[in-house]
């Protein structure tokens, strides 16, 4: 049963919720939000099963069940079946009951269609993209606590009996019968001298079982002199290993108060005593030190106190490094019954097996059946498990750990459990002697002092398994043919471990069972169970990795990865995956121990999984991280063609393109393999790996995207060597550049790409591009912003002469810095591969006609302008050909669009970028023009920052410390419009002094830090890539078992559907007569009025914007304002469209600015707390001479697209779950699109009306996207041009996908059923030539449209007016501004209304609307 199995029966039988999710992304929702859910959708005629495959099919694994965390949302499903399969079938609800079996809820297909399933942007990668920098697997810290600091050996063993046999010592009175046996040995049965030796040979023997490689010297009642010799000996013998001296003093008087041992003279005469200082002087340290005599705790009590003199400077180690044991208390003496031996404490420390069986007999049933003489005759041997005696051994070795490791603090355990071979035996045995010698009222003690674990329960689970097998003794003995049963012992607490496995957590006690599972290991037949749940407890957190590695997990499953048995395979992939996410330094144990070649096995075996092959990869990228040894290691084995050839998609039997994870972790892989590493990268570029990797720049998962862009950036050797001169690129070859300039296209591709994720590794990779190649782009730079004339100068709106107020972001994304020809216009908008690649002017080649100066009117002006180009007082004599000249202009084009990136983290990066190649961002205040005075209480905005740029010389440049620099500014070129731009920065570099601290505070961009010392390393200053340690964050996640968390995320989707098909049920039997009753008024205190306002679904909250992107959300019942921030911090344009994303969930707020800039927040309600989730320019290539996009956008949660359009050519489609241009629709019309209405039931469908008074419908499935045109708007004769413009548009409420409501600005309201596309059905009048707004509710009948002449009125579907609104003047009677905005609650009969006085009004049809 393989460990997918085992975890899938485990979820069966646990309360798991099953979720049949019916979606458009059928797994859209139930994968990535909950990870351990059925994902199958239940329809009445089957079950479509949307997991990724048959998940107990034997050959699974863990990953079978780990899909969820990850790109799950590749394949959507047509959203039109969809909408068609729940108009014709009951579905079951979307959300199970929590007692795992699905309930059938009738919900009518109308309900479902308006609750839409799917969840967007809410995959790891969106918690905290901007604020938190991911750390990998550790290198140190916490983390390497777990290893042993030094393992050590005892080397030297030194035996000391004084014995003195026949003669006892004069404080001792024995009993009759009195214990005598020594070592087993009875000293009396033979003449005293032959037995002292006897006694010493066994000894020595019984400790050889323990440290069978020591040396071992033996003293027979010796003298002090032969004691030191003794002790010097071993301590050279030893060097620096440990040395174990024992002693046995049974012949002796007992130690004294001062700590002194007893020996004889030469005579026997006289007992000679021994300080223990003296002792310790000779033996030194590290020492071992056990003491079998009574009064023993006398010896340790003078240890300690000698500890305490000793100045720790002179003998620092000393007390650190010596551990004794004793075998009783300093007032205690050794018992004489007759029942133990003389020397219990050797015994047990040395014999434990035989002592603890006769021990137990005394006290179990058996004693009366079973002959102690048996005992001796265990059959097997100690070290073969498969024998009775060997069973007993390994049974009491796990008891005794066990006890142990949940005992003693963990550094203790630590070192004397897991440094020392001997040590920890005779420690686990003193835990023994510990039980055996307090039932005769003696106390064994140590130094360091043990807890007591004498009472510890794990001992009754010893004699249990001692009573077993003893009973089965006299049978085995009796027949030598009779087979032993082995002991239930290890499965049943295996079992006890699986149990804790089901209740436990980080907060509770930890599993007791843990190092018995260490234990199981050594077991075949045991060993695949304990792996499972071994890898069961990994996967609860880095704390449970941090355990196991703590009790010693680590020898073993690195020995295991030389076994060859399949069905581990799997298993030991997770367990090392665990490891290595929390503890990246096992990397060299794994190259040492040859364990890399295991894993390239298993990545290239094709029966396994690719979720498994995928831990396989991140094992192997964790190897070759910054180690060069696996790097090598990974190269001789072949690691850059498997991977490749997978990439590929080289294996038919399982699809690999299917699996995401996968993708992405060869990608960071072989990224990882050749970061840095020459011979690498030149074996990834002959085996073609741009181009295999540029393919995958289209694939539908950011993180596939972004890892692929990361292996493309390491691809391109950097060359960190400062001696490095611009005649070193003429010595390059051919193939090189050729791959250089293939690697750059292809990363050109993706500037425009929707993910964050994405385009960072872009910035990193083309700042590796501007290292390598700065001379060549410091040029094209220097050539770009070479001032020639005002006209020249203006035509770079993207840094420098700004058309407003802040130049944070242009309209235009790609405005080419320069007079370059303009390019993507109309005709360039074709998809290929489902993304727009060449309407972006950077895909498009050879745009800069060879020279980066040329216009339409100079195309062929001479290129040699570049090469006279002196950059930095360094004259650059290479010749760039044509097509690099174009290649780097793209990438200064490239390199700027990043720099003015909607999110905050990529325009920093971009600004990095640029400072290589010598372009600093120069910052000025701008005045704000005054648009009324600032209110009080609020922070005045005015001083917008205007970026301009000057080239400097760049930071490695700079860093040399030798070069003059100094700054003068060209005077201010006329603006276009003087109140918004007070002056431009443009900064040349000539001659001045310079000093590498005292940076020119123009220059100074706190991005680049302080520029540091001559020399400092260059290599720091270049910005780091941060998707692989975000993507290893994955694996140090639960990949097993739900995420906390889940069934309150289910309970609460739940309620809202409930309350909301509820609200949608009385909606739509609503009349809205009454829809005038002011609820709620709210001052914005917008200084330039209300842009536009939007109702919450669940709670009462509005959310209004104005011109200055300020977004403010309000409580309109509490009448509290809840937060206030900017939406970004140069507001441009204002905001043209707020809407819901995930309205049904924790719902995100998408604001879309009129210059296209899309930006998506969450936890947007809290004061302070929001978050940027995602940010992307939405809209790229103009109308040739359009100053400003006026971008329109909207939102369809049931497709999961956003529709953007504006002053362009065509419209946008972005699918927000994979964060990626779906495809760019043309809009066949000379004219723009003006307002813009996605359809909530129809998935796919969106309806567009122009300026021209014109309105299509379209559908995106269709071949051109368009399904048809009506003019409804025409212009009258009285009316006067441009006004027949549509303001508002919309789909009616109801299922028919063709009903559309449109209204011009001339006042005229047109209901269109375009499937008789001639004309409206139905015409309303509502406002001459002054309509500003209109709004259509989603599920009831009505229509609200706003005017200019501050009215609003209501209509029904019918034409029907239902009542006028008129704005209620002010206190002080002044008249109020025009209706701005207008927005219908989803769920209910509530309608705000902004107006240009800033004022937002919510009205309800009756006083106390329903929560």
């Amino acid at each position: 049963m393989a460990l997918g199995d085992l975890m899938e029966s485990r979820f069966s039988h646990s309360q798991s919720p099953m979720v049949p999710a019916v979606s458009n992304h059928l797994d859209g929702y139930s994968n990535s939000q909950h990870s351990n859910l059925n994902q199958s959708v239940l329809l009445q005629d089957g079950v479509v099963d949307v997991g990724n495959r048959d998940i107990d099919s034997s050959s699974d694994s863990v990953a079978a069940v780990q899909r969820r965390d990850n790109h799950n949302n590749s394949n959507k499903e047509d959203s039109e079946t969809f909408a068609t399969a729940t108009t014709t079938t009951t579905t079951t609800t979307s959300y199970g009951a929590g007692n795992g079996n699905a309930v059938v809820t009738g919900i009518t297909a109308t309900s479902m269609a308006y609750l839409p399933q799917n969840v967007v942007l809410s995959e790891l990668r969106h918690d905290a993209f901007e604020v938190c920098t991911p750390s990998g697997p550790a290198e140190s810290g916490l983390v390497s606590k777990w290893r042993p600091k030094d393992r050590m050996k005892t080397g030297c063993v030194a035996l000391v009996l004084c014995l003195n046999i026949s003669v006892d010592p004069p404080d001792v009175i024995k009993i009759s019968p009195c214990a005598r046996m020594e070592c087993w040995i009875d000293p009396f049965s033979m003449a005293p001298q032959k037995a002292l030796e006897t006694i010493g040979k066994t000894l020595s023997f019984q400790y050889e079982r323990w440290q069978p490689k020591a040396k071992y010297k033996i003293q027979l009642d010796p003298t002090v002199e032969e004691v030191k010799k003794l002790c010097t000996t071993c301590r050279k013998y030893a060097k620096s290993e440990r040395v174990l001296f024992h002693y046995n003093g049974h012949g002796v008087p007992k130690p004294t108060a001062n700590g002194e041992i007893w020996f004889f003279n030469r005579s026997y005469t006289q007992y000679i005593p021994l300080p223990i200082s003296d002792l310790d002087s000779w033996l030194k340290t590290p020492s071992i030190y056990v003491f079998d005599c009574s009064a023993a705790g006398m010896i340790i009590n003078a240890f300690i106190e000698l500890q305490d003199w000793t100045p720790s400077s002179s003998s620092g180690t000393s007390s650190r490094d010596c551990i004794l044991l004793a075998a009783c208390e300093a007032h205690e003496t050794l018992p004489q019954s007759h029942e133990f031996p003389a020397d219990v404490f050797t015994s047990c420390l040395t014999t434990p097996i035989k002592i603890a069986l006769r021990w137990f007999c005394t006290r179990s049933l058996l004693h009366e059946s079973l002959d102690y003489s048996l005992i001796d005759r265990i059959p097997g041997r100690q070290t073969d498990r498969k024998t009775l005696l060997g069973e007993l051994n390994w049974i009491f070795t796990a008891v005794t750990d066990t006890i142990a490791w949940n005992v003693l603090p963990h550094d203790l355990f630590q070192r004397l459990f897991r440094q020392d071979l001997l040590v920890a035996s005779l420690f686990r045995n003193f835990l023994l002697a510990e039980r055996i010698m307090r039932s005769a009222n003696c106390s064994p003690v140590s130094y360091p002092m043990l807890p007591p674990t004498h009472q510890h329960h794990m001992w009754d689970a010893w004699d249990m398994a001692a009573e077993i097998c003893l009973s089965q003794l006299p049978t085995l003995l009796e027949d030598p043919n009779a087979e032993f049963q082995p002991s239930p012992f290890f499965t049943e607490q295996l079992t006890a471990f699986e149990v804790w496995l089901d209740h436990g957590s980080e907060h509770k006690k930890p599993p007791e069972q843990l190092p018995i599972v260490l234990q199981v290991l050594l077991s075949q037949c045991h060993r695949f169970r304990a792996l499972v749940l071994l890898g069961r407890f990994l996967d609860m957190g880095p704390w449970a990795v941090d355990l196991a590695l703590s009790v010693g997990i680590f020898p073993y499953v690195l020995k295991l990865l030389q076994t060859t048995t399949p069905e581990l395979r799997q298993i030991l992939v997770f367990i090392w995956t665990k490891i290595l996410a929390l503890d990246k330094s096992c990397q060299v144990d794994l190259v040492k121990d040859t364990g890399h070649t295991y894993f390239i096995r298993f990545l290239d075996s094709v029966e396994a999984y690719p979720e498994q092959r995928a831990m396989a990869a991140f094992v192997l990228t964790v190897i070759v991280d910054g180690h060069r040894k696996g790097q090598e290691a990974c190269i001789e084995a072949n690691l850059i063609h498997v991977c490749l050839k997978h990439l590929q998609g080289g294996s038919a039997l399982n699809d690999t393109q299917t699996e995401p994870l996968f993708l992405q972790w060869l990608c960071l892989c072989l990224g990882k393999l050749w970061e840095d590493f020459t011979e690498a990268q030149i074996i990834g570029l002959q085996a073609n790996a741009p181009t295999v990797f540029s393919l995958l720049l289209s694939e539908p998962q950011p993180e596939v995207r972004a890892s692929a862009v990361f292996a493309l950036g390491t691809l391109l050797d950097v060359g960190f060597d400062s001696s490095r001169d611009v005649g070193d690129d003429e010595r390059d070859d051919d193939e090189k550049v050729g791959a250089e300039i293939s690697i750059v296209k292809s990363l050109l591709n993706v500037v425009s790409d929707g993910s964050p994720l994405v385009r960072a590794e872009l910035a990193v990779a083309l700042a590796r591009f501007a290292f390598g190649h700065n001379r060549h782009l410091k040029s094209i730079a220097a050539a770009y912003w070479k001032p020639q004339s005002n006209s020249v100068i203006s035509s770079f709106p993207s840094f420098t002469v700004r058309g407003s107020v802040s130049g944070y972001n242009t309209p235009n994304q790609y405005s080419q810095i320069g007079p370059l020809s303009r390019v993507g216009g109309d005709n360039q908008s074709t998809a290929r591969d489902g993304r727009v690649s060449s309407s972006s002017p950077l895909a498009t080649s050879g745009i800069m006609h060879g020279s980066p100066l040329s216009d339409d009117s100079s195309q062929h002006s001479d290129p040699g302008t570049l090469n006279d180009c002196i950059t930095n007082g360094v004259v650059n004599h290479t010749k760039p050909r044509q097509l690099d000249n174009a290649l780097y202009s793209q990438c200064v084009s490239a390199m700027c669009t990043l720099a003015k990136d909607p999110s905050p983290r990529i325009s920093g990066l971009g600004r990095r970028v640029l400072s290589i190649i010598g372009i600093e961002q120069v910052v000025t205040k701008s005045a704000k023009p005054t648009t009324g005075s600032v209110r009080p209480g609020e922070s005045s905005t005015t001083a917008n920052s205007l970026a301009g740029l000057a080239r400097s010389s760049s930071w490695f440049d700079m860093n040399g410390g030798h070069l003059p620099l100094t700054t003068f500014r060209t005077p201010p070129v006329s603006p276009p419009r003087p109140s918004y731009l007070t002056g431009i920065g443009m900064r040349r570099v000539c001659s001045l002094e310079f000093r590498p601290h005292l940076m020119d505070s123009g220059l100074a961009d706190p991005l680049l830090g302080s520029p540091g010392v001559p020399g400092a390393s260059e290599r720091s200053f270049l910005p780091q890539s941060t998707i692989y340690n975000w993507s290893c964050s994955h694996f140090s996640k639960p990949l097993l078992t739900a995420t906390d968390g889940t069934e309150e995320i289910i309970a609460r989707r739940e309620e809202r559907e409930k309350i909301a098909l509820e609200h949608i049920t009385k909606c739509q039997h609503s009349s809205g007569s009454n829809l005038h009753n002011p609820i709620a008024r709210w001052d914005t205190k917008f200084e330039t009025g209300a842009k536009t306002a939007l109702l919450q679904p669940f709670s009462p909250i509005v959310v209004a914007a104005d011109e200055g992107e300020c977004i403010r959300i309000w409580n309109y019942e509490e009448a509290t304002l809840l937060n206030s921030f900017n939406n970004h911090e140069n507001p441009d344009k204002g905001i043209s469209k707020l809407c819901l994303v995930n309205e049904l969930d924790e719902s995100l707020l998408l604001v879309a600015s009129s210059d296209g800039n899309v930006r998506i927040w969450k936890d947007y309600t809290s004061r302070g707390k929001q978050k940027l989730v995602t940010a992307f320019s939405s809209i790229h290539g103009h109308r040739p001479g359009v100053r400003s996009v006026s971008a329109v956008v909207d939102w369809q949660q049931q497709s999961g697209y956003m529709y953007a359009s504006g002053e362009i050519s065509s419209t946008m489609v972005w699918d927000l779950d994979k964060e990626q241009l779906l495809s760019s629709i043309p809009l066949s019309s000379d004219c723009s699109i003006s307002a813009l209405a996605a359809s909530h039931v129809h998935g796919g469908q969106y309806a567009a009306g122009f300026v021209d008074g014109s309105v299509r419908l379209f559908d995106i499935r269709t071949p051109d996207g368009i399904v048809c045109v009506t003019r409804p708007h025409t212009p009258r004769v009285e009316r006067v041009g441009g006004i027949e413009r549509v303001v508002g548009i919309g789909f009616q409420p109801g299922l028919d996908p063709a009903k559309i409501v449109s209204a011009s600005q001339a006042g005229d309201i047109q209901f269109l059923d375009i499937r008789n596309q001639s004309d409206a059905y139905l015409t309303i009048d509502a406002h001459r030539g002054s309509l500003t707004a209109l709004a259509i509710h989603r599920h009831a009948p009505l229509i609200a449209s706003g005017s200019a002449k501050q009215l609003i009125k209501v209509f029904n579907l019918e034409g029907e007016q239902l009542g006028t609104i008129r704005y209620s003047p002010t206190f002080m009677a002044q008249k109020i501004g025009s209706v701005s905005c207008l927005g219908f609650h989803p769920y209910q009969i509530l309608l705000a209304a902004g107006a240009a006085d800033a004022c937002v009004s919510i009205y309800a049809d009756e006083m106390s609307p329903p929560r």
